[in-house]
């Protein structure tokens, strides 16, 4: 009786408790907006209304607003539920997964390309981007042999290519993507009821056509086996369930953009209180999800009293990626995170002495500096180059070459061989091949760091740097907490990273809303670019790191191969593995953050450069370490040098383009081993 009654209890609080606060918060979020209006008012144009400005204001705008989020959030709850069941991922999201980032550039590209598609929102393209994505992710991740683990990296390395994709055309299609900048950050404005109306069929048949299947999920909980035992077509089951879950995502995005961490979040919140048959976890996760996204809503609109339109999407991120990083360190015992630390590592492919590899990298390297030079808008110029470096140009073109492009080459090639120092360093330290200062968030912190001096202090540009130093501080303090709580298993600090980037990255969307900065300047930054830097930033940002800190590491450096032993080999050794860890990886914090200080926030050449260096000298670190700056200098540098010529006159950010390189690369390291 005593166990019935509980029961009760707590249906009563997760489905009556949740739909009384549904209520609430849909009363407060109307009542939030320019123009304040009273209560009364608000509750006489609900249930009473009149042909009055403040009672269409509160019918047209602010109603329409409420009900997208309880719809939305509802909808992305019920899709992370399907979404977590069929891939048996407590990870899984439309967000962690990249889906989200598949409509987003399905959209964009229609928009773009072929905007007669665009018909009914989108919807169209937008199912069929969110369809592709998860087949990717899905197959790349090793499909039926998939683990947690190994499903949100490729979901994370998928978002990372198709954001890239997507900043490259938002950027160079400004124009004809207007206003959709906060839209792909997610927002609740609705301007009518049209999105609701449009919306609100597609979810109420995806959520019953669900409930209809919630016995056959169900069944699905016990394994494979055993529903094909019952007699359950699992292929058909699964493929009617995704395409359901992925509508309901898409729908979602071609109304309100790509919102994250909902589908996260409220499952577990209904799963955490107790319930696993699928029924009432479908009905109340959409709950509150509805919760979820009103409630962020409702915050964005607190912390930002104007009513500028924070994104919503970075508040839910705020809020669910500590719900992640929580999620992980929870299941950091389970079996199936236990995966090798080498998911990913580049392994020896053949041995090349250095004195033979470092001067012909270094000729390679000069080489491409000098092609560099003598490219630009009218093409390759070697003789004005040559003429130039000789003395025997006009003062425009020896400026020009020695003053703009040369110190942009130098530029790109010391942040790459810094950047490609702090991986390898991040990579030794934490026993994990997929560190890098941009996947396990220090990148986005100093990037946070950097903003806030620029925007919210409003110091001069000398402060940038030790702006972007103390967020990458703040991060990698943060890094090596909750690292230390997973005993810096590898595959638990990639998911770690994962969630504390999207916190990082959060923060520096609502920045960038809020300092008002033109889209296409803003995603410049953000993506990590060496347009116009020179000189000033070289002596600044890059050349004092490289003399003071690089020393330093190439004295320590022994230690990362003892570190690579384990940790109980290492103190068995007579190596302070903690002392060790901590100095080294905040020798890699202050690396990245000068990187970020001078070109913005780039990734995956921490990433890239040590994986082909370990092909070419094998896994010793001395031998590493000058070999993988070298290739990360090199990396940088093509990089700049296509960002000006691919697309003359116009530039591609070389953040971008170290993204398109990279994201390919790993995705195919991740097939290659899941084969």
């Amino acid at each position: 009786m005593n166990r019935f009654l509980q029961h009760t209890l707590i249906g009563a609080l997760t489905f009556g408790g949740g739909a009384a606060l549904l209520c609430v918060l849909t009363f407060i979020h109307i009542n939030q907006g320019n123009v304040s209006i009273p209560f009364g008012t608000v509750m006489e144009a609900v249930f009473s209304p009149k042909d009055t400005l403040e009672h269409h204001t509160v019918r047209i705008l602010r109603l329409p607003r409420a009900v997208m989020g309880i719809l939305a959030g509802g909808a992305l709850a019920v899709s992370g539920v399907v979404l977590q069941t069929v891939t048996k991922n407590p990870l899984s999201s439309a967000s962690t997964l990249g889906i989200h980032s598949g409509t987003y550039f399905a959209v964009i590209v229609t928009t773009i390309f072929f905007p007669f598609a665009m018909f009914a929102n989108g919807i169209v393209t937008a199912f069929l981007g969110g369809v592709f994505t998860f087949l990717i992710v899905y197959l790349l991740s090793g499909a039926g042999n998939a683990t947690p683990v190994r499903m949100v990296l490729a979901g994370m390395i998928v978002t990372f290519l198709f954001s890239s994709l997507t900043s490259v055309l938002q950027i160079f299609y400004e124009n004809e993507v207007q206003g959709l900048f906060l839209w792909g950050s997610g927002t609740l404005v609705q301007n009518n009821w049209s999105g609701v109306q449009f919306s609100l069929p597609f979810i109420l048949l995806s959520v019953l056509l669900l409930l209809v299947f919630a016995s056959k999920l169900d069944t699905l909980t016990l394994g494979d086996d055993v529903a094909i035992a019952l007699g359950q077509n699992v292929r058909t089951v699964k493929l009617i369930t995704i395409l359901a879950a992925v509508l309901l995502t898409s729908v979602t995005v071609s109304i309100v953009g790509p919102i994250g961490f909902v589908g996260l979040v409220a499952p577990h919140i209904i799963k955490l209180i107790g319930y696993r048959s699928h029924i009432p976890l479908i009905i109340g996760s959409f709950i509150w999800g509805g919760n979820v996204l009103l409630l962020a809503d409702v915050m964005a609109r607190v912390i930002d009293p104007s009513f500028a339109e924070l994104p919503v999407g970075a508040i839910t991120a705020l809020v669910g990626s500590p719900w992640l990083i929580w999620l992980v360190l929870r299941m950091k015992n389970d079996s199936n995170t236990e995966e090798n630390g080498t998911i990913m590592a580049g392994k020896s492919a053949t041995n090349v002495p250095l004195a033979k590899l470092i001067p012909v990298l270094s000729v390679v390297i000069l080489i491409t500096i000098f092609v560099s030079m003598s490219s630009g808008n009218y093409g390759f110029e070697p003789l004005l180059t040559m003429n130039a470096l000789f003395g025997d140009a006009n003062e425009f073109i020896r400026n020009f070459i020695l003053e703009l492009r040369l110190p942009r080459s130098m530029v790109a090639l010391l942040s790459g061989a810094i950047l490609a120092a702090s991986g390898l360093i991040f990579q030794g330290v934490l026993r994990n091949p997929l560190a890098d200062p941009s996947v396990i968030g220090i990148t986005s912190g100093a990037g946070v760091g950097a903003l806030t001096t620029m925007y919210v202090f409003s110091v001069s540009a000398a402060w940038i740097p030790v702006g972007a130093m103390a967020g990458a501080f703040v991060f990698f303090l943060l890094v090596m907490g909750l690292g230390a709580k997973a005993n810096f298993h590898p595959t638990t600090l990639a998911l770690l990273g994962i969630g504390i980037s999207a916190f990082g990255s959060a923060i520096i969307q609502i920045l960038v809303v809020q300092a008002d900065m033109g889209v296409a300047s803003a995603l410049t930054w953000l993506s990590g670019t060496t347009y116009a830097r020179g000189w000033p930033e070289l002596l600044q940002f890059l050349i004092w790191p490289v003399i003071l800190f690089i020393p330093i590491l190439a004295f320590h450096i022994k230690t990362l191969d003892v570190l690579s032993l384990g940790d109980e080999t290492a103190k068995g050794l007579g190596l302070g593995v903690s002392s060790v860890r901590f100095q080294m990886a905040l020798l890699a914090t202050l690396l990245a953050a000068c990187s970020v200080a001078a070109v913005g926030s780039i990734g995956f050449v921490g990433l890239i450069a040590p994986h082909f260096a370990r092909l070419l000298v094998g896994s010793a670190n001395q031998k590493l370490l000058p070999v993988t700056m070298l290739i990360g200098g090199f990396l940088l540098v093509i990089a700049d040098l296509f960002s000006r010529t691919l697309l003359a006159p116009n530039e591609i950010p070389s953040g971008i383009l170290v993204a398109l390189i990279g994201a390919p690369y790993f995705l195919w390291l991740m097939k290659r081993r899941s084969t």
